[in-house]
């Protein structure tokens, strides 16, 4: 990762939530599960220690952006940070839509959603994002050591996707497939808005023959 980012929220100020308390609590776990201490995720994601440390209080609303950073540096898919901490509770292979919580990026006014149910055990997972007129969101995306593949779906509206130095230009019906290995900006050019579903699938590589 190029540089450190210590701000977690747009400038204007971006609304603490109780999802923010959640993608906190999500980070603080994941981060934990991998074993890593703040300055080792600060150093594989980019984002600074004290950036961190604030969003996993839940008293700061990180932008798309650092979120995405965050899960390049868990290696993780970004819908992941979405999700609840585990529970004892078994997970249920259902969720209804008025439990599928709408989240607002402070940095762009995008909106998405988690619309695959939370904690199932499944690589695939789907989300639901909106993009207002004229809205850009640019991802530092980089290698994971998950793989992770991706596929957009346009429902309504035009998109332009850039992915490395590659752009697509989609419109309603539209659908574009990807490894998430290089920096992607999602733009909406027209002055209505987009929305847009994307299906992740992640995996991790097979084993080099002699591993153990």
């Amino acid at each position: 990762m190029s540089g450190m980012v210590d701000d977690t929220t747009d400038r204007t100020g971006g609304e603490v939530t109780d999802l923010s308390a959640r993608i906190g609590a999500r980070v603080r776990q994941l981060r934990t599960d991998h074993g890593y201490s703040l300055d080792v995720l600060a150093a594989r994601s980019g984002v600074s220690r004290s950036a961190i440390s604030t969003i996993e209080r839940g008293t700061a609303s990180p932008t798309a952006v650092v979120l995405e950073r965050l899960a390049t540096g868990l290696d993780v898919p970004l819908a992941s940070l979405f999700d609840p901490v585990p529970s004892v509770d078994a997970p249920s292979p259902v969720v209804r839509q008025a439990d599928q919580e709408w989240w607002r990026d402070p940095g762009s006014g995008y909106r998405r959603r988690n619309v695959s149910p939370p904690a199932w055990p499944s690589p695939i997972r789907i989300v639901e994002s909106v993009l207002t007129a004229y809205a850009t969101v640019a991802y530092e995306t980089a290698e994971r050591d998950v793989e992770i593949h991706q596929q957009v779906w346009v429902l309504a509206g035009w998109l332009d996707l850039t992915v490395g130095s590659e752009t697509h230009h989609l419109g309603a019906g539209d659908c574009v497939a990807m490894r998430l290995d290089r920096p992607i900006t999602f733009h909406n050019a027209s002055a209505t808005r987009t929305r847009y579903a994307v299906v992740i699938v992640s995996e991790r590589p097979p084993a080099r023959r002699g591993s153990t």
